[in-house]
């Protein structure tokens, strides 16, 4: 027997949730969960299915259907995708509350895809800006549409291929990334540092973020059969954030603004370092630049107070490393002396074997 649409989902009211990611729905949908199962196996029976999580504006977008109310299983799922219709997921997703329904959304709503099915389903996302499913049973493809997100989900074997094939050019990345930064440490110690120096490693880190966001929606669709894939990704960039943080405390006014930058700038932006010197510090590329000693210094025994007292004092590393015994006691006090022998060891290693 139908049930009506509006009562069903009054028995079961909808908690508020946050909107979700599109990594937090690669999440739910990845190899491994339950859901995801239970759409594979509507693909092996070459079927097809539309799936509605519904939300607080849910119940405008379908008609009838037969009251399920049951905990949500794969099995479960596969069998109801054998009726016509919509089938009706609580929001937690653990529930199936209806199957059989029709889906009616406002039929205005703009939609790029030819079939009914799929129409339907992203003019409902839009409508309810909330999740819904499509599987194909012709073309065999799981299609996810949240508001105005259209995503195809990725066959399994073609996504480990491709998360592979990126993560070995991260790693190229990763490679250039540590020389720039053994250079760095050479120019700052000798005082030579230029503007375009800065731009060149920021640059490359930034390449290096874009890229692991880019693997990390991989692995998050790949869900378990990207655990390897993680741990390596793990490894390439592990570091990498501490390291463009004390580079940008060192060189730029205002961290805030540079990250904000970077953000919105393209893969196509990142190319350009003329620009990104002139947008960051309106000046040219080969004007020098002093660190004010953040990251070198912390590679002492200094602690952070000590090290934040000794750049107000001194203004910059230049300054720090020029002054005299005197002058940093005034700072450093009984430190002096194991300072001075630290930040001797620190040169020396950067000077005969580029790192520290």
């Amino acid at each position: 027997m139908a049930v009506n649409k509006k009562n069903e989902l009054d028995v079961l009211p909808l908690k508020e949730i946050k909107p979700l990611t599109k990594l937090d729905i690669l999440r739910k949908l990845s190899p491994g969960t339950f859901l995801r199962e239970g759409l594979n196996d509507i693909l092996r029976g070459g079927m097809g299915a539309l799936i509605v999580v519904s939300n607080s504006n849910s119940s405008n977008i379908f008609e009838g259907g037969f009251k399920v109310n049951c905990k949500f299983s794969p099995r479960r799922l596969a069998e109801l995708a054998k009726m016509d219709g919509a089938i009706i997921l609580s929001e937690d997703f653990k529930k199936i509350i209806l199957a059989n329904t029709l889906l009616v959304p406002d039929r205005t709503l703009s939609t790029v895809e030819t079939g009914t099915r799929h129409q339907a389903a992203e003019r409902a996302a839009k409508q309810i800006n909330g999740l819904i499913i499509a599987v194909s049973e012709r073309r065999r493809l799981i299609t996810v549409y949240y508001g105005n997100l259209r995503y195809v989900l990725q066959n399994t074997e073609d996504l480990l291929r491709r998360a592979t094939e990126t993560l070995q050019i991260l790693e190229k990345q990763r490679e250039v990334f540590d020389e720039l930064l053994t250079n760095l440490n050479v120019l700052e110690i000798t005082n030579l540092v230029s503007i375009a120096d800065i731009c060149t490693i920021l640059q490359r880190m930034e390449m290096i973020k874009k890229m692991a966001d880019i693997i990390n929606e991989y692995i998050t669709e790949l869900g378990k059969e990207g655990a390897i894939v993680r741990m390596r990704m793990r490894e390439v960039t592990k570091g990498i954030g501490k390291k463009q943080e004390f580079i940008i405390k060192d060189y730029v006014q205002n961290p805030a603004k540079v990250r904000n930058f970077f953000d919105k700038l393209s893969f196509e932006g990142l190319l350009d370092a003329e620009n990104i010197a002139r947008l960051l510090f309106g000046e040219l590329s080969e004007t020098k630049i002093v660190p004010k000693g953040y990251r070198i210094l912390c590679k002492t025994n200094l602690n952070e107070s000590e090290i934040n007292n000794l750049i107000i004092n001194f203004k910059n590393l230049e300054g720090i490393l020029e002054a005299d015994e005197e002058k940093l006691k005034k700072v450093l006090k009984s430190r002096v002396q194991s300072f001075q022998e630290e930040i001797k060891k620190v040169k020396e290693q950067v000077m005969m074997m580029g790192k520290i």
